[in-house]
């Protein structure tokens, strides 16, 4: 095919503005373990409940700013959109806290390989709840990411019980999206999600106060006030990024950069936070990363495919 017809064929594509958009979100995100680090003088329990907070609180601001009511209300009218932005939450707030939870505790490494496994649940979940069919590639594929579990399972001496279920829960949330079809954008979904499980997160707070050692908001002073914000904050940022990086880039593009934050995270891991990486360990993540380069490879075969 001619460059000229992929033109005719990619419209709406601006590189130079979607790139350092989703560049952003995804440095941001790959960011995390330092900012949940820097703010170590709180509990995980309580930073995931000021990310909510703040979170809720900086995109209900945005859309303030901005007079997005209509698109807001419309939401609303839809029963079959609610339920599934209300699963979409409960998960969402399950990744948070366990994610905060397993960097609190020095399990960085595990939580990357998280997100490295991600696109393979989730495309397991496709299959299961979506009826998709699979190439015998891509099954090829999944048994070799089935087996780098079984792996890194025997190397960890137990499950890799954060990532599985960090991707299981990134990969049920991403499921509950794909059923709202694009109806509700980016800001607004994560409002609303966010403002779902602030009741939950304020029972959290109490439960803090009550039995986790007390609330450490005010500990630091008015600097680790501010840390504490700024999670919350940053949490909804990459969101909009991303969602304004995805109007201007193909869909190919997008899921090759989904996996710069776990490799950010995976080196900080490493170097920063310099977590054990025995041989074992590294055959189960090589299997993993050879996994998604098979699968990388036949989705890109597939649409070239349909391009000719």
């Amino acid at each position: 095919m001619s460059a000229k017809n992929q033109t005719s064929k990619d419209p709406g594509h601006d590189y130079a503005r979607g790139l350092p958009l989703g560049l952003t979100a995804y440095f941001i995100w790959g960011s995390f373990p330092l900012i949940i680090a820097m703010l170590g003088f709180a509990s995980p329990y309580e930073i995931v409940v000021w990310r909510v907070i703040f979170g809720f609180l900086t995109a209900a601001l945005i859309i303030a700013i901005t007079k997005n009511f209509r698109a807001m209300r419309e939401v609303f009218k839809s029963k079959t959109n609610i339920a599934w932005i209300a699963t979409s939450s409960l998960f969402i707030f399950v990744n948070w806290l366990v994610y905060v939870i397993a960097i609190s505790e020095n399990h960085v490494v595990e939580s990357s390989l998280g997100y490295f496994i991600n696109p393979l649940v989730t495309i397991l979940l496709a299959v299961i709840f979506l009826r998709e069919k699979l190439s015998r590639v891509q099954w090829v594929a999944m048994g070799i990411g089935a087996l780098a579990v079984v792996v890194l399972t025997i190397d960890y001496g137990r499950p890799p019980w954060v990532a599985l279920i960090l991707a299981g829960s990134f990969g049920i949330y991403g499921l509950a999206k794909n059923k709202l079809g694009g109806k509700v954008s980016a800001l607004n979904s994560f409002a609303i999600e966010s403002g779902f499980v602030v009741p939950i997160a304020i029972v959290q707070l109490v439960l803090v106060h009550l039995i986790g050692g007390g609330i450490m908001f005010a500990s630091e002073g008015a600097l680790g006030m501010a840390g504490l914000a700024m999670y919350g904050a940053i949490t909804a940022i990459p969101l909009i990024l991303f969602g304004a990086a995805a109007q201007y880039l193909p869909l190919k593009v997008m899921g090759f950069m989904q996996y710069i934050a776990p490799i950010i995270q995976f080196t900080l891991g490493l170097v920063v936070f310099n977590e054990p990486m025995p041989t074992a360990r590294w055959l189960g993540f090589g299997l993993v990363w050879l996994s998604l380069i098979i699968l990388s490879s036949d989705i890109i075969r597939q649409r070239n495919l349909r391009l000719v």
